[in-house]
């Protein structure tokens, strides 16, 4: 049994993205499985000032030992502008200066959405590219476009094709655990 942790790069109570991380953690069984909601994690901005003068948050210390004993993390990243927002990008700027290949040996399963119909991949890619510089392994990605038509907070991904290939992209990091 592996230990997965999970969570969205968003702090929106709203969090379109941490909607598909719950979703995609239910649909795993035989493992065990730690969420996490972004919104109860309030970093400052990262500034080597604040670094030197107040160190890291007991948090941010948990947080960086809860990712670094998982196996594996599923994670979904919200978009800002076509690139990852201001929160996770902070969020990995944090946890870089604890530990710079704080992701090492740990594999991931990178998602995003949108409610456009690209499903954030311009934060995907980029995500990607820095998830891989802190050590990540990027087991398998999906990207879900038009969150708010292809998607119910019952039924799941309501289009056969978008299910399937999340489903095959699940599978895939499931099987690198």
């Amino acid at each position: 049994m592996a230990q997965i942790l999970a969570f969205a790069g968003s702090n929106s109570s709203t969090s379109i993205n941490y909607k598909l991380v719950r979703h995609t953690v239910s649909l795993i069984a035989d493992h065990k499985i730690q969420v996490l909601n972004m919104a109860n994690f309030p970093f400052p901005m990262f500034s080597v000032d604040l670094e030197a003068r107040e160190g890291y948050s007991n948090s941010l210390i948990e947080l960086k030992n809860d990712i670094q004993t998982a196996d594996g993390l599923v994670l979904s990243v919200n978009e800002h502008n076509s690139y990852p927002s201001a929160y996770f990008k902070n969020l990995l700027d944090w946890l870089s200066r604890i530990e710079r290949k704080f992701l090492l040996d740990t594999q991931l399963l990178l998602m995003s959405t949108s409610p456009g119909r690209r499903g954030g991949k311009g934060s995907l890619e980029a995500s990607r590219s820095m998830l891989e510089r802190f050590g990540g392994t990027i087991a398998a990605t999906f990207s879900l476009p038009s969150f708010n038509d292809n998607f119910d907070m019952e039924k799941g991904i309501v289009d056969d094709a978008l299910r399937a290939q999340h489903s095959e992209a699940l599978q895939t990091f499931l099987s690198m655990l």
